[in-house]
């Protein structure tokens, strides 16, 4: 099984290569920003699954001082169904948990139904929410 810890700052381009794989970047979002900011918050990280020095799967995550968020999960297609993604989720968890987090939220897109019966497999429950967003300049 791979090796997960932080993510370092020398592996943001191998991250956002994994993000461009798994078809997470969008337009309005600066990945090395995303990187750089969640690093430089004592209250996230992103944690980095390696297998032979190549990063083969990450999860942004963040606790707001009441839940714990999840962003940027994604495993590298020549690890998907070995278990990664689970291993992931359970290190995001246990990290959530440990700075304080009672409650993990995250979102998917809608038209993404395989990610949604992965969050299902492991407990997740689609919440009765309406998600609304404002955006200031780029992020």
């Amino acid at each position: 099984m791979a090796k997960i810890a932080p993510l370092a700052p020398d592996e943001t381009e191998q991250a956002i290569d994994l993000w461009d794989e798994a078809n997470l970047l969008q337009p309005w979002n600066d990945p090395r920003a995303d990187i750089a900011a969640a690093l430089a918050c004592p209250s996230s990280t992103i944690l980095a699954a390696r297998d032979g020095g190549r990063i083969v799967g990450t999860a942004m995550i963040g606790y707001d001082g009441h839940r714990g968020w999840f962003y940027y999960l994604a495993v590298a297609r020549s690890h998907r169904g070995t278990g990664l993604g689970r291993a992931i989720v359970t290190a995001a968890e246990q990290w959530l948990v440990g700075q304080g987090a009672s409650t993990i939220r995250l979102m998917i897109r809608a038209e993404n139904e395989q990610v949604a019966g992965f969050y299902r497999a492991l407990g997740y429950e689609q919440g009765n929410l309406i998600v609304m967003g404002k955006r200031f300049g780029q992020g």
